[in-house]
């Protein structure tokens, strides 16, 4: 291989694999000097130099310069190089698909149904291959080989010369990018995403804030008919989707949180101690503000990030005369406790002053 030959390669190869020439310089270089030891017998001290615009090889080390022309290596110094030289170009890859994926934690990316792998489906998305693993896959969700899906990246590691990326269907990120991709007010910064808690599959509930007063955030979340939540929720395959306007004022997001339920905003008594509010609705309102198997509730309280306790007032009433009545009766006990003290000190003193007459007789 001429100098114009090992030039060309380098260029394929950093266009090819997007991996920088500078790096496969210098793994060239490294797959060389480990060829030329070999060969020679020489010690760490020996290097190898490629001049990055001519190609010249120069082989050097502390002592002399050594003229070696690559064909008279022979066949196993040839095949250490090549062998050194194809590891370090794994490495490389890895390391630069490791760098751009890993930049792309927690952003969307679009890809192929593969193949399954034990619990796990393998995502093609182009230039390497996702792993959707059974945990981060939406209940009733099916996909088939050749499918197209959206997933959120999660995680990027290095497993020896690969790069394991694990990605998500659950995650509450994967609702947020979607209405990203859907409404542009969100991607100018416009309106802000707050906050999204999610429970897969069944039921998500976003809260949003406009930072223009002229444009109404929820509206523009939901979209002309529904256009860009519809968008959203075929996604997501129907997964129900609430969007609230987020407030400063806790009460006011805890009524926010709790809609479609009608809420009164005296009737919420927050704890600042135990950061737990109860929650006062009507006999009519209370299966709605609840939701189905607790998921209204559930989801509110993680949107605000405090405990919420529904009652209607018939129980919470109840509950306040429970409390008063078991203080009451705390104190008549306490009192009784204290009269019988009382006559058990009254007994002993009357056995005192009884007993002297007797002595005195």
């Amino acid at each position: 291989m001429n100098t114009e030959d090992l030039l060309r390669m380098i260029d394929v190869i950093h266009r090819d694999k997007d991996i920088p020439k500078e790096v496969i310089f210098l793994g060239l270089e490294d797959a060389m000097a480990q060829g030329v030891r070999k060969r020679l017998g020489a010690g760490e001290d020996l290097i190898v130099k490629i001049d990055r615009k001519s190609g010249e090889i120069a082989v050097e080390d502390e002592e002399e310069v050594y003229e070696i022309e690559l064909e008279e290596l022979g066949r196993i110094a040839a095949q250490t190089i090549k062998q050194g030289f194809m590891q370090k170009l794994k490495e490389a890859e890895r390391d630069v698909l490791y760098d751009e994926y890993e930049n792309r934690v927690g952003q969307l990316v679009n890809g192929t149904v593969q193949r399954f792998e034990g619990d796990e489906l393998v995502i093609n998305l182009g230039k390497v291959e996702a792993y959707l693993p059974k945990e981060e896959r939406v209940r009733g969700e099916t996909f088939s080989p050749g499918d197209r899906i959206r997933v959120i990246v999660i995680e990027v590691r290095k497993d020896g010369p690969r790069v394991r990326i694990i990605v998500s269907r659950t995650h509450a990120d994967l609702v947020r990018r979607l209405f990203e991709l859907e409404v542009p007010e969100i991607a100018d910064s416009i309106i802000e995403i707050k906050r999204v808690v999610r429970e897969p599959g069944y039921r998500t509930k976003m809260a949003v804030i406009s930072q223009d007063p002229k444009i109404d955030c929820i509206g523009a979340c939901v979209g002309v008919r529904g256009s860009r939540i519809k968008a959203v929720i075929d996604e997501l395959r129907g997964e129900r989707i609430d969007i609230i306007r987020w407030s400063d004022s806790l009460e006011t997001l805890i009524m926010n949180g709790l809609k479609p339920a009608v809420i009164h905003i005296d009737n919420i008594y927050p704890d600042v101690k135990t950061r737990s509010a109860v929650v006062i609705v009507d006999e009519d309102q209370q299966s709605l503000a609840i939701g189905k198997k607790g998921q209204n509730v559930r989801l509110a309280s993680r949107l605000c990030g405090w405990d919420i306790d529904i009652k209607t007032r018939a129980d919470f009433e109840a509950e306040q005369l429970g409390g008063e009545s078991a203080e009451e009766g705390a104190d008549g006990q306490q009192s009784g406790d204290s009269g019988l003290d009382g006559g058990s000190n009254a007994d002993a003193n009357g056995g005192d002053a009884g007993g002297a007459p007797d002595d005195a007789s």
